[in-house]
């Protein structure tokens, strides 16, 4: 497992109150602004809880208290004529929504009957740093124990809670947060929140397994991997729960430019072992959208809501109806292609902030983002697909407004092969964007790795070895992702968005999580204003696990 950079103070687990973990987490990094490599003063753990206290107390409170209790266990989950033995919140995935008001307190006790440690982060809600539910901020809960997460909600958005220990991510441990703004105009007759998901535990290889057979001194040898800085001709190793197979993949990839672009896209062409375009089924192969590698593992089964193709959940409506869907990607591996059959889409919100409402067919979703939209019901009954993108499988759900009957559990709509929505198409509406960035304030996140032994890195180093990242309070720097790899990396930063700055240098979209392509580079506004110590990574469960992980640690 991932240990703690080397750069940090031994210490005492045991005994480390979160407010030593917060002093002992205070060290060296590439800087923002010029501050000292010399271990801080005893002031330095006062100050930092007394700079997160503050912004607490700045935050709205609405005087409510939203609790909840989530139990860690092992169970069995029924997928749809399927059991999986896995680890779930309760006895259902995803678990419980949890839902409350801007300004509201949660609190959550979290019940860990695990055998091992386990936590909940609280993903995208710029919360109190010691909350946020990771090491170094928060201690892991230990098994057999209880704890109470209590902090404020100032934004509205689509939320997600999730483990941030070992692979637990790559099991049933998640569930949708939704944080509502009564102010807000809904404009809207009814709500579906639609979570999918990548699955493997309890039905194929665990997790573990997985990241035993991609890190294997015994896989077959691999030439020019993603993680190389060139590559026209690859040779790749698919990782599936059943079984390793190799798959020789020819192909060109494409330039990509600053920012990733939005277009009607058609299927890419590759020359295969197996004869595949985009990869067979079982196994994974390229995506243009992504620019290149679709992922490292081809999983048996795709979700959404819990559930299995060919016994999918369905969302009642009335044909004329507008309803906000509320999409959350909680896959470990895996890019979603979604499309509404018969529907267009009007974007809405990404990662909880409003954009400009922008109308599409489909809407490319990487791991751990989130868009809101809205559509018109039709008459019907048509399936939501999501596109496991260049996997050649399908999660599917469906919208029932009528009689009708239901396709194939493997149909694909014609939508998925029109405009499909990437990140650069959406721009933030004014009353959320960020400003802009100070001059000569810029914080590196230089995307790195190694596929023949897989190990990812940021700035050059693993997780264990990482410099963090430094910012004092009020500064407002720029975040730049260079992607040197040739694979694409869903990259999340903790308690806070950034908004990104498109190729013509205008504002973007607010973000907390961002596909970067393979050789690409983003540029984004970040706002210091949450104090603490930031965890800054890949969200591809196994990239981050290997290594691709930094924080962001403020300076007091």
């Amino acid at each position: 497992m991932p240990t703690l950079p080397s750069s940090e103070a031994p210490f005492d687990r045991a005994r480390l109150t979160r407010r030593g973990f917060i002093a002992a987490g205070i060290a060296g990094g590439f800087a923002v602004a010029a501050c000292s490599q010399n271990p801080k003063p005893a002031s330095s753990e006062a100050k930092m809880e007394t700079a997160i206290k503050a912004v607490e107390a700045a935050r709205p409170h609405s005087g409510r208290t939203v609790t909840a209790t989530l139990t860690a266990q092992q169970t069995d989950i029924d997928l749809g004529g399927l059991t999986a033995r896995t680890l779930a919140y309760g006895n259902t995935i995803p678990g419980p929504l949890i839902r409350a008001n801007v300004g509201d307190e949660l609190a959550i006790m979290v019940q860990n009957r695990l055998t091992e440690p386990t936590s909940v982060h609280w993903h995208g809600i710029a919360l109190r740093n010691d909350m946020d539910g990771v090491e170094p901020a928060t201690p892991n809960i230990p098994a057999g124990q209880d704890f109470t997460f209590r902090f404020s909600v100032p934004n509205a958005g689509t939320y997600w809670a999730h483990p941030h220990v070992g692979l637990e991510e790559d099991m049933g441990l998640y569930l949708p947060v939704i944080i509502d703004d009564p102010t807000e105009p809904g404009n809207y007759d009814s709500e579906w929140i639609v979570v999918v998901d990548d699955w493997t535990d309890g039905v194929g290889k665990s997790p573990q397994q997985l990241y035993d057979s991609l890190t294997s001194r015994n896989k077959p040898t691999m030439q020019n991997m993603p993680g190389s800085t060139t590559a026209t001709t690859t040779t790749t190793t698919t990782t599936t729960t059943t079984t390793t197979t190799t798959t020789t993949t020819t192909t060109t990839r494409p330039t990509t430019k600053a920012t990733t672009k939005a277009t009607t896209t058609t299927p890419t062409t590759v020359t295969t072992s197996t004869g595949a375009a985009t990869g067979a089924a079982g196994e994974v192969g390229t995506s243009d959208l992504l620019g290149g590698d679709a992922g490292d593992i081809a999983y048996p089964y795709y979700l959404i809501n819990g559930r299995v193709p060919a016994a999918a959940t369905t969302f009642d409506a009335k044909p004329g109806q507008r309803i906000r869907i509320r999409f959350i990607n909680t896959g470990s591996d895996t890019a979603f292609r979604v499309a509404l059959a018969g529907h267009t889409m009007t974007v809405t919100h990404t990662d909880g902030y409003p954009v400009v409402p922008t109308q599409v067919d489909a809407l490319l979703i990487g791991m751990a983002e989130r868009y809101d939209v809205t559509v018109t019901a039709a008459d019907g009954v048509f399936p939501l697909v999501a596109a496991a993108e260049g996997k050649n499988a399908v999660a599917r759900a469906l919208l029932v407004t009528g009689s009708g009957s239901q396709p194939d559990p493997q149909f694909r709509p014609a939508e998925l092969t029109k405009l499909v929505g990437t990140i650069d198409m959406f721009t933030a509406t004014t009353s959320v964007n960020l400003g802009a960035a100070e001059p000569n304030l810029n914080l590196p996140v230089v995307l790195g790795g190694d596929m023949t032994k897989y190990e990812w890195t940021i700035n050059g180093k693993p997780y264990s070895k990482t410099n963090p990242l430094h910012v004092r309070q009020g500064q407002r720097p720029t975040m730049t992702f260079d992607n040197r790899t040739m694979m694409y990396h869903p990259i999340h930063l903790h308690g806070h968005t950034f908004q990104l700055i498109k190729a013509d240098g205008t504002p973007g979209a607010r973000k907390d999580t961002v596909i970067v392509l393979p050789k690409q580079k983003i540029d984004a506004v970040v706002v210091a204003d949450n104090p603490g110590l930031w965890m800054l990574h890949c969200h591809n469960t196994y990239h981050a696990y290997a290594g691709m992980q930094t924080r962001l640690d403020y300076v007091v």
